[in-house]
């Protein structure tokens, strides 16, 4: 079967294909809105390409002169099969496949599918027969043109993300399997400092499992959409200093840290937890990849979005080092998946998880260059009892 190009009129151009007053909904049969409603189809973000009941194409939108790379003006008038000569994955012509004009006279549409333009561009296809009464003959076909480019990304996102979960889990699970195995067989040969010392890289490297899967979950919480905040009131200095006293705990000197706040904070309603997890993540990065002196800034700010009953306040967060900070080309990619700056370690997926929890209690962050010159993390969460309690 080919697409027939005979009976070909002057065709319009695609943003002169409009509706004409007929029902509120349209006309089931011709696919036609009523004026008030009528699209240009170059204001649709997918290709629009549309075939009479000759195959001829009278409407090529531009969307889909972008995805094809066919100018509308060498499109209309055409055959649809010369216009789009698709090819299944397996190198089948499509036309010839489906025979949307001689095919099943009960078949009213394609879903959609992966198939290739020609030089091998993948494109997703749908398409919609339009007939005049039911198993009549095909009156339109409409065919609807997606890139794949953001599926491609997701799929390589999908990708890297597996791949750096292996990488990450592997490197301790190898551990902890080398340790026990050791353990069992030998365990009269060894002193109790050399099992304590075992067993102590043991827990340690089943701590970063967990800490791997509490990421994996966070991200696919923020990905849906479905992150929980659990707001109760934060002492914001508090969390801080806890956080300060732990680095000195574990060998930090206590010079390194410098805790400035500006009195009186506003009370802030946040998830303890959370605001933990943040606190925790621009602190590492600032004792890590940073040099000389960590200063965190708490001071009372504005709130980036005002609440229904007019609260505006807000608590900001500032963390910075005095290290060599973060390229200027690098900072639009701070907090995206897998960026690990300059340094390499780490998932790269904690500054993502950062701007997560931050966003999802309706707060911004943002980086920069400190003071020092070394890199700046800003964060402000909005404050105020939250609206349930009020």
């Amino acid at each position: 079967m080919s697409v027939g190009t005979s009976g070909a009129q002057k065709a319009p151009r695609a943003r002169e294909v409009r509706g004409t007053p007929t029902s509120r909904h349209g006309d089931p049969t011709t696919g036609r809105v009523p004026a008030d409603l009528a699209i240009d189809p170059d204001d649709l973000p997918d290709g629009l390409v549309v075939a009479d009941e000759h195959g001829v194409v009278i409407c090529f939108n531009a969307a889909a002169a972008r995805i094809t790379a066919v100018p509308a003006a060498d499109a209309l008038g055409r055959g649809l099969d010369t216009v789009l000569p698709l090819e299944d994955l397996e190198g089948r012509r499509w036309w010839q496949l489906t025979d949307p004009y001689g095919g099943l006279a009960i078949r009213n549409a394609q879903p959609e599918r992966n198939l290739l333009l020609p030089g091998a561009r993948e494109v997703l296809v749908s398409a919609r027969y339009v007939r005049t009464r039911p198993t009549g003959p095909v009156h339109r076909v409409v065919v609807s043109l997606r890139d794949t480019e953001a599926r491609r990304r997701t799929e390589r996102s999908h990708a890297e993300l597996i791949a750096t979960v292996a990488h990450e889990l592997r490197s301790p699970l190898t551990s902890v399997k080398g340790f026990t195995a050791t353990l069992l067989a030998k365990w009269e040969r060894f002193t109790d400092d050399q099992k304590k010392l075992m067993l102590e890289t043991v827990d340690a490297d089943a701590n970063r499992v967990t800490r791997l899967i509490a990421e994996l979950l966070d991200i696919s919480r923020i990905d849906s959409g479905r992150l929980e905040v659990r707001r109760q009131p934060v002492d914001i200095g508090a969390a801080v200093g806890r956080h300060i006293q732990a680095y000195v705990a574990s060998g930090q000197s206590a010079d390194r840290f410098l805790l400035r706040i500006e009195q009186p904070l506003p009370a802030l309603w946040a998830d303890p937890d959370k605001i933990d997890q943040v606190l925790s993540n621009l602190l590492e990065n600032a004792v890590r990849h940073g040099e000389g002196t960590v200063t965190i800034d708490l001071a009372p700010s504005v709130s980036p979005h005002e609440r229904e009953d007019g609260e505006n306040t807000a608590t900001s967060v500032t963390v910075s080092d005095e290290g060599t900070g973060i390229p200027e080309e690098s900072m639009n990619r701070v907090f995206t998946r897998f960026w690990r700056g300059s340094k390499r370690g780490g998932t790269g997926l904690g500054l993502y998880i950062v701007k997560g929890i931050v966003e999802a209690h309706g707060g911004t962050i943002t980086v920069g260059r400190a003071p020092g010159g070394g890199a700046e993390f800003r964060f402000t969460l909005p404050v105020g009892t939250p609206a349930h309690l009020l």
